[in-house]
């Protein structure tokens, strides 16, 4: 049974007069939204705080909703939030029954924005094709390919397994940007088709071990991690 907004309302109070250090808390509004993910969200202004949060949560444990506000709280204040309550949120967002229900969600609610796979520069149709015959033997079946909307410098590629879609940074479709670091990002992506992420606990990782050993086999690899840190001090 889900919690009274009262009783959510609190739980965000007390994580505010906790983590924020103050004697009293700002007026909260909270409420559950329909998001395409589990998404939740928190900002202050004129002294009030609004909270969203997903409603794939509306039926979670007190417990985790206490967890929540409380990590919502610490990183609007910009600390790191308690690992007891991470670790009380984390174990049940893992559960086999609520990823069954995020990943209902996300197919039903989320979509993909498809912009095309001919760039200004590069073409990810003919790289992919290139890039599965040297290191897969060819036998990756290709995915949606997309480039992203725009130019991205902190995510420059990820696979979205939801809607089979592998997208591409346009960042990286760009005649300055050397040819094998854009291979190399679309080779990363591509290694994540193959290795499907591996849990361990309540927890999903996607680089296994075979995966970054087979990483290293990229013919730039060296040249592509100091790329790699030439993109993240642009950051």
């Amino acid at each position: 049974m889900g919690l009274r907004n009262g009783e959510l309302r609190s739980f965000f109070e007390e994580a505010f007069c906790e983590v924020g250090n103050r004697r009293s808390a700002p007026e909260v509004e909270v409420g559950f939204y329909p998001f395409a993910g589990l998404n939740n969200y928190i900002k202050v202004r004129n002294r009030k705080a609004y909270v969203k949060l997903s409603d794939i949560l509306q039926d979670a444990p007190r417990p985790v909703h206490r967890a929540l506000a409380y990590i919502l709280v610490a990183k609007l204040f910009q600390k790191a939030p308690d690992e007891e309550f991470e670790e009380i949120y984390r174990c049940y967002i893992n559960t086999p029954f609520v990823l069954r229900v995020i990943e209902r969600v996300q197919r039903k609610r989320g979509r993909k924005r498809i912009i095309g796979t001919q760039g200004r520069v590069r073409d990810l149709q003919k790289a992919f094709h290139k890039l599965n015959r040297t290191y897969f033997n060819g036998e990756l079946k290709m995915p949606k390919l997309t480039w992203s909307a725009r130019r991205t410098h902190r995510i420059l590629g990820h696979l979205d397994r939801i809607h089979n879609t592998l997208v591409i940074s346009r960042t990286l479709d760009d005649a300055r940007i050397p040819q094998f670091f854009f291979e190399y990002i679309l080779y990363h992506e591509m290694l994540h088709l193959k290795h499907t992420p591996r849990r361990k606990g309540d927890r999903y990782y996607n680089h296994t071990p075979e995966f970054l050993r087979e990483e290293q086999q990229f013919k730039c690899f060296d040249e592509a991690q100091k790329w790699l840190e030439k993109i993240a001090s642009r950051r």
